[in-house]
């Protein structure tokens, strides 16, 4: 498979202390790094492309790991999670599907073998695309009070050639959440559901 060639990333981090309501006593933080590479089946079709998916494995590691760090290196503090690819205008919606073994399987390696499926989202389009990137709990898909989005994207990317590849995590539950459902606290950890 090709070689992964990268041209830019981009690493922001969030801090959310209130949405209207009294001021929380600890921020959530939202952080989002994004990788813009060279997508090596742009403007052809290419029937096998899943190998490049292990080719991959090396940077989804190394995004997991520097946006951990980003949000204070320890796995601990990491309550949410979520990934994306946007595909540039020469490629397909299947090369960002590329992203999802990759980016997952990264970060939940990195943050202690978490057990909840990592949410997704993916698009095709130019330079300054943005993504709403889906985030839930990082062993408990069904918590409510995890549902959340990043808007993410880079403003010269993706080029035609590229995939920007993303990787979120938060630090908690949507500042103020009050809509019931499972409370992390009473999470099972059996089936990465409750």
């Amino acid at each position: 498979m090709p070689e992964v060639t990268i041209r830019k990333r981009l690493v922001c981090v969030e801090e959310i202390y209130h949405e209207g309501g009294p001021v929380a006593a600890t921020p959530l933080r939202r952080g989002a790094i994004l990788t813009a590479i060279r997508n090596p089946f742009a403007g052809r079709y290419v029937e096998e492309i899943a190998g490049f998916m292990e080719d991959l494995q090396p940077l989804g590691v190394a995004m997991a790991s520097d946006l951990l760090a980003a949000l204070g290196g320890d796995p601990a503090l990491i309550a949410g999670y979520g990934k994306g690819a946007i595909v540039g205008q020469a490629g397909e919606l299947e090369h960002g599907a590329l992203w999802h073994v990759p980016g997952g399987y990264a970060m939940r390696a990195v943050l202690g073998d978490a057990k909840a499926i990592v949410p997704s989202s993916k698009k095709v389009g130019g330079p300054g695309t943005r993504l709403d990137v889906p985030i839930t709990h990082i062993n408990a898909s069904y918590v409510r009070s995890h549902f959340d989005a990043m808007e993410v994207g880079i403003p010269d990317g993706p080029r035609a050639d590229e995939i920007v590849l993303v990787l979120v995590m938060t630090t908690g539950a949507r500042v103020h959440a009050r809509v019931g459902g499972l409370a992390a606290g009473a999470i099972k950890g059996e089936d990465g559901l409750r």
